[in-house]
């Protein structure tokens, strides 16, 4: 039966068999090793037979386990029989044994199919499978229910004109650029507290290490809230507890790119700032008067959070109208929105939203809507729906933040830019 390299130091003295891939050989002279890769980590492999194998083929090795210091873990195997279950050509396309931070983006990304072998880069991956999990979970503990929407629609409900547009039978439709229908449909229909894990498409033409045209969306909608107030609350909640199940559960992956999460505990005390008072303490830091929370300002607010607060977060509120979509509730010239900037990026927009009929009716004309472009949205309105907002974090922006990546491409499995198709 197969052990998992993790495992052997609990096979100690016994004959087990390992499965994976030849990560590395090592010949010293008679006395041969081999670096077997598999999901749970390394195993040392050691034999004094000639090795005639190419790194990346698949492998089971059968022999007796004795500890080793020097060893992955502590432990190694001493060969007895191999069995080669699929080899591997000798002209591969990408060094999956090297640090990939001596190897351009391009080139990784290029090389997708084989790079993610690379355990650093997996590590990406593994940490973000995690966070997904825990941004479930903790919104299941209270009483949110998970729903999958259509990524198909007729029409963008934030408005704007990103948006894909595909054929679909005889006539056009586009891809969604959120979930935002369907989730207030979902509070409205009884359910109160939703959520969504999905794809969301952005047809911006940006090219910069911030922006990808597809991503993953961490979407939350929930119903009976005053103010976006309440959903910062619930936000900072949330972030406390990724960064504490992070800490818990995941170091090796941190410690595979010298990252660390801030503190769970400050979490409590990341600063709520007014929009108007963001860009003061900004314009006061640079020494020159700024018009608009930009990246150069995000990265200043976030230094400013961590020197005064100790964490590098901030709530930015109170955002002038002109600057959200039209369904953002109002008070007076500011709105009742949000965005939190995590070490010098805006990882989440929210906010609350409007949720009467005649209010959203006397809305849209400002905004150069109507409510027959809207269809099926006005419904929403016009057969009572609870107060209630939400925010969607970007899953892709979140992993790069905490592993402190410097491009977001690098947290998506396989990115889609205005150049990248494929693969």
């Amino acid at each position: 039966m197969r052990v998992l390299s993790k495992d052997i130091k609990d096979s100690n003295g016994k004959e087990i068999t390992l499965s994976g891939w030849v990560h590395r050989i090592r010949d010293l002279g008679g006395v041969n090793f081999i670096i077997l890769r598999d999901r749970s980590g390394m195993a040392q492999i050691v034999t004094n037979e000639v090795l005639d194998l190419n790194v990346e083929t698949v492998i089971s090795a059968t022999g007796m386990i004795h500890e080793n210091e020097k060893a992955p873990k502590g432990f190694e195997m001493q060969l007895t029989k191999l069995e080669v279950l699929s080899e591997a050509s000798a002209d591969l396309p990408f060094p999956v044994n090297q640090d990939p931070e001596n190897i351009g983006l391009e080139a990784i990304l290029d090389n997708r199919m084989i790079s993610l072998r690379n355990p650093k880069i997996l590590s990406i991956f593994r940490l973000q499978a995690d966070l997904v999990r825990y941004f479930a979970d903790f919104l299941r503990l209270r009483d949110f229910t998970e729903i999958k929407s259509s990524k198909l629609v007729a029409g963008g409900t934030e408005g704007g004109s990103n948006l894909f547009e595909v054929d679909y039978f005889d006539t056009k439709v586009c891809l969604a650029q959120s979930p935002q229908q369907y989730k207030q449909t979902m509070v409205s229909s009884g359910l109160e507290r939703v959520f969504e894990i999905g794809q969301a498409y952005r047809a911006e033409k940006h090219d910069t290490p911030r922006h990808i045209n597809e991503y993953v969306s961490l979407d939350v909608e929930m119903g009976f809230i005053e103010s976006e107030k309440d959903l910062m609350t619930l936000e900072a909640e949330m972030m406390e507890y990724l960064f504490r199940m992070v800490r818990e559960n995941n170091q090796e992956d941190l410690d595979a790119w010298g990252a660390t999460t801030p503190d769970p505990d400050k979490c409590r005390d990341i600063p709520v700032i007014p929009h108007d008072q963001a860009k003061k303490i900004v314009s006061e830091r640079l020494g020159r008067r700024i018009f608009e929370i930009n990246p150069e300002a995000e990265r200043v607010i976030c230094d400013w959070a961590e020197e005064e607060y100790g964490i590098p977060m901030v709530f930015i509120n109170a955002f002038p109208r002109k600057k959200r979509p039209f369904y953002t509730y109002p008070e007076g010239l500011k709105t009742m929105s949000y965005d939190l900037i995590f070490r010098g990026l805006e990882i989440t927009t929210g906010g609350r939203r409007i949720n009467e009929y005649k209010m959203m009716k006397e809305t849209l004309p400002k905004f150069g809507m109507t409510e027959e472009e809207l269809g099926d949205y006005m419904s929403i309105f016009k057969y009572g729906c609870p107060p209630h907002g939400g925010f969607a974090i970007g899953l892709e922006r979140l992993t790069q933040k905490i592993l402190c990546l410097t491009n977001v491409k690098e947290a998506s499995l396989f990115p889609r830019d205005r150049k990248r198709t494929s693969p």
